[in-house]
């Protein structure tokens, strides 16, 4: 059956339905009949609410997912994420710092400093892991969500201490509930990223075969990583000031690709991207339902189904050794 769910003649067909049917769900009734009738409050609606949060969860879903997927391939280790590993919470305090300096920071510096200490973190867990001796999956990641958790209660700090909770809230939990036209299209530098990392994708491969056996093949093995981990840090950062933390979707998604389709990246990157945006589809349609008329945050349904299915692969992996 997950054979047959991965196979591209299954996965469009859900992709597109998804995608049409997100169009239409809502508070506000949207009706084919309308749109094709030419009213104009249900094609301003449509314009400037449901397109781009469409466009943000097929963004956010695919990119995610593949950034995931490049870390867990250069720290061969299949727990690593942009959750697992603080690049998330260090993306979070980096928006911290940039209110903190600027006062009213605009999108520009929010952006850059987000990106630095998302890096920064990433680089950060890197040397880590690099340090650890023990390199058992599930300990390294129970390391990452510890320096995590660290680097997010340092942010609580300082921003109970410069009065900027409220400030930061928005950036703690995602929600696509408040993506309009002309607040989304941060989303799109993640695109030109998508493309590099699939560029770099044999690079990436050689790369998570360890730093020596780089070296054999002529592989500046430093060089590659880094570029990794700009990609990771970038994409992260994007997603975060854009929607918000959507938790454990770089850490399932590539965990369930890799498992029913094998560890070869480059073909892996578009059935990750795929069925990242699916999911997300998936959890934003079931946030809207549930409680209709009210709504979900994504950040929730994504942490609740995420986290049962991260806990999930960790008995999966003591049971397998």
């Amino acid at each position: 059956m997950g054979q047959i769910m991965l196979k591209k003649r299954f996965l469009i067909p859900v992709f597109l339905l998804l995608s049409a049917l997100s169009l239409f769900v809502g508070v506000k009734e949207i009706q084919l009949t309308g749109l094709l009738q030419g009213d104009k409050d249900q094609w301003q609606i449509l314009w400037v609410s449901r397109v781009p949060r469409l466009v943000s969860l097929i963004i956010a879903g695919a990119s995610m997912g593949i950034v995931g997927l490049i870390m867990q391939q250069l720290s061969r280790n299949r727990f690593v994420s942009p959750t697992t590993a603080g690049t998330e919470d260090s993306a979070r305090l980096g928006i911290l710092v940039s209110l903190m300096l600027f006062g009213a920071a605009s999108t520009l510096q929010k952006m850059l400093l987000a990106f630095l200490f998302a890096l920064l973190g990433t680089l950060l867990f890197m040397n880590i892991l690099s340090r650890i001796r023990f390199k058992n999956a599930v300990f390294i990641a129970l390391v990452g969500l510890m320096l995590g958790n660290v680097i997010d209660s340092v942010t609580t700090f300082l921003a109970y201490k410069h009065d900027l909770i409220q400030s930061i809230g928005a950036w703690f939990y995602g929600d696509f509930s408040m993506i309009v036209s002309g607040r989304y299209e941060m989303m799109y530098i993640t695109i030109p990223l998508i493309i590099t990392a699939y560029l770099y994708a044999d690079r990436f491969t050689i790369a998570g075969m360890g730093e020596e056996f780089s070296a054999n093949l002529g592989l500046n093995y430093r060089q590659v990583v880094n570029i990794g981990m700009v990609i990771v840090a970038l994409v992260t950062a994007a997603v975060i000031l854009t929607v918000g933390v959507i938790p454990f979707l770089g850490l399932i998604i590539p965990n369930i690709v890799t498992l029913l389709r094998g560890d070869h990246l480059r073909q892996n990157l578009f059935f990750t991207a795929l069925l990242g945006s699916v999911f997300l589809l998936v959890c934003d349609i079931l946030g809207r339902v549930l409680i209709y008329p009210y709504e979900i945050p994504i950040g929730l349904t994504v942490g609740i189904i995420g986290s049962g299915v991260f806990l999930y692969l960790l008995l999966r992996s003591r049971d397998h050794g």
